[in-house]
């Protein structure tokens, strides 16, 4: 009988540390096998699955991602670029809510303010946020907590073509450092053409009515030491700075160095084309110009942001990022498991050099050779540094069509700078009750 009642206690107990054991190896402690996970789907809402260039490296993430993590699939979401914000908010209004959103940093306060994203803390650990760059992050808060995760970061660079500025008797290793000297170099520009006849534009800077137009705008204001927004979100246009950046938009239009309501990728496929001398656009826009001309590369340089009026060339952060849901443990836990997957150099490495040209946002990344030795990045390395975070409001997006309707204002419709900030002024202020 105690032989009998010995063999019972001593199975009792090889159960309960068996089950204690495999507790302490749950997937939320990162230490199960994912064969013994319960299948979970992410849904990931991105926009890049429908833009050439793109579609392979984010497929080939699903297919790396759901081998090192068989039980997680993958469910893209996907809306063209100017679609899928809406698209996340009318999905959730029925009830189904993405867990994960691809996109720019000024989409943040849309999806916040909708009380869809959460603090990136809550999902994401201390210790893996505290590899980032404290400064970018601080570039992502509302209210003193972090509502998105960068990929990788930029401000808008101003890229030249070398061989433009061969043919206007310019020096290619002396871009432009003042907005002063770009209109005298634009000046010898001009009255060139490319080899196909076609007038080449000195300068371009993106005025189309879509909310990025309003960050390139941003960013500008920037370069001559204004601002849009104060740090606690109150309008800020009555300085000199903000006026000079309208001024010299209206001064480029009326010398017809800067393309008419241009969008980004109406720039992008200039100067791929070799129709445009000079441009500001975010680092990763290079792969819209070499997807256009595979030779891009070959003619492709960048200088940091210009220094205009009083102001030290400061502009604006841009990021690729990840806006985080929460739709419950295991789902929580996988799109944890997702994000520290991507977001390394192994899956970044040769997509931030060669298809999206970018600055690392987490420090153990700072020294990849493939960013370091890239012709496309190393001539604006240093405006890393001017790129400071605008203030977050929920009618960002809206104010950022306001300015490129300020922008078309003093351009196309010929209204006097003044007027023109004037009116802008009252739909802000509007926006911002």
């Amino acid at each position: 009988m105690k032989k009998t009642l010995f063999v019972l206690t001593a199975l009792v107990l090889a159960l309960i540390f068996t089950g204690c054991s495999k507790k302490a190896a749950s997937p939320a402690d990162g230490g199960a096998s994912a064969g013994d996970a319960a299948p979970v789907t992410v849904k990931f809402a991105n926009y890049a699955l429908l833009e050439a260039g793109y579609t392979e490296f984010w497929e080939g993430v699903k297919v790396g991602f759901e081998k090192k993590y068989p039980h997680i699939t993958i469910e893209w979401v996907t809306a063209p670029y100017g679609e899928i914000v809406n698209q996340v908010i009318n999905m959730a209004g029925g009830g189904d809510k993405a867990d994960l959103l691809f996109g720019e940093i000024s989409w943040v306060p849309a999806l916040e303010d909708a009380g869809l994203s959460v603090p990136v803390d809550t999902i994401l650990s201390d210790s893996y946020l505290s590899g980032f760059y404290s400064n970018i992050l601080d570039g992502f808060k509302i209210n003193g907590k972090v509502y998105g995760i960068p990929l990788y970061v930029s401000p808008f660079v101003l890229y030249y073509n070398r061989d433009i500025f061969k043919k206007a008797g310019l020096d290619p290793d002396k871009p432009p450092a003042t907005y002063d000297e770009m209109l005298r170099m634009a000046e010898k520009i001009a009255p060139l053409t490319s080899d196909d006849g076609n007038k080449i534009y000195p300068f371009g800077q993106t005025t189309a009515s879509v909310v990025v137009s309003g960050a390139a705008l941003t960013a500008m204001v920037y370069n001559f030491g204004g601002a849009l927004l104060t740090e606690d979100g109150k309008l800020s246009v009555d300085s000199n700075g903000f006026r000079q950046t309208f001024d010299m938009l209206q001064q480029l239009h009326k010398k017809g160095y800067n393309p008419e309501n241009a969008r980004l990728k109406d720039l992008r496929n200039l100067f791929a084309l070799g129709q445009l001398a000079m441009y500001y656009d975010q680092s990763w826009g290079f792969n819209g110009v070499q997807s256009i001309n595979p030779k891009a590369g070959d003619f492709t340089a960048s200088a940091s942001p210009l220094t205009g009026g009083s102001g030290a060339g400061d502009s604006i952060l841009q990021s690729h990022c990840f806006l985080l849901m929460d739709n419950g443990p295991a789902r929580r836990e996988a799109v944890r498991l997702l994000v520290e997957y991507i977001i390394t150099e192994e899956v970044l490495g040769n997509y931030m050099a060669a298809m999206t040209p970018a600055y690392p946002a987490i420090k153990s990344m700072s020294g990849m050779t493939a960013i370091t030795a890239s012709n496309v990045l190393k001539g604006a390395s240093g405006s890393i540094n001017k790129a400071m975070p605008v203030p977050f409001v929920p009618a960002m997006n809206d104010l950022n069509l306001e300015l490129c309707t300020l922008a078309q204002a003093v351009t196309v419709g010929g209204t006097e700078v003044n007027a023109a900030i004037a009116k802008f002024k009252a739909a802000a202020a509007s926006l911002l009750q």
